[in-house]
Parts: structure tokens; sequence; C-alpha cells
């Protein structure tokens, strides 16, 4: 159960890293060079109160904690989800057994 979760995770994640990863090519050819958005950038144009409150309640708490986040979210947002989906599918990844008489018991 805990493998289908993961591995629906990795899928909806995947699926919105080739979302962004579009924005990202389309600004490109329509730029005439390579056009990389970074996640705050496009949540501030998404969600800008979201992003707003976030920045607020993290300071309260800590001022290094929004420095962190927005090191974090300074990555371009495709590559982030992609690489949260890369880490949730090999959570969710079934192993393989090994057979035989070398097997570790």
């Amino acid at each position: 159960m805990i493998r289908f979760v993961f591995r629906a995770l990795s899928l909806f994640l995947l699926a919105i890293a080739i979302i962004l990863a579009v924005i990202d090519i389309s600004r490109s050819v329509a730029a005439s060079a390579i056009v990389m958005t970074p996640l705050l950038e496009s949540m501030q144009a998404a969600l800008p109160r979201l992003t707003l409150g976030l920045r607020d309640s993290l300071q309260g708490i800590d001022a290094s904690l929004w420095w962190l986040a927005s090191a974090v979210l300074s990555v371009p947002g495709a590559v982030l989800f992609a690489i949260m989906a890369l880490l949730s599918y090999m959570i969710g990844h079934k192993r393989r057994r090994e057979r035989g008489f070398a097997a570790p018991v």
C-alpha cells in the first residue's frame, strides 16, 4: 500500500515537472534563448498570497528559514519536481529478491 502511494506521488510530481518544463521550453523558443524559470518566480506569478504567507510565517519562526527556503526555491521548478519524483519513485520501488544458493538470508 505504501509503495503504491509513493508511486502515485511520483507520477503526480512527474506530471508537474513536465508541465513546468513545457512552459520553460515555450518561453525559450519565444525568446530564442534558454529560459529556466525558478520555482519561486512561478509561485509568485500563480499564487502571490501563498508566497507572501509562506515568507511571513518562515520569517516569523526564524529569518534563516526563509533564506534556506528561497535557496531551494531558486532552482528551476521542472528540475526540482523531477528530482522529487525520482526520489519518491525510488522509495516506492519494489526490490528484486535474490534467489539461489548465495542469496542472503
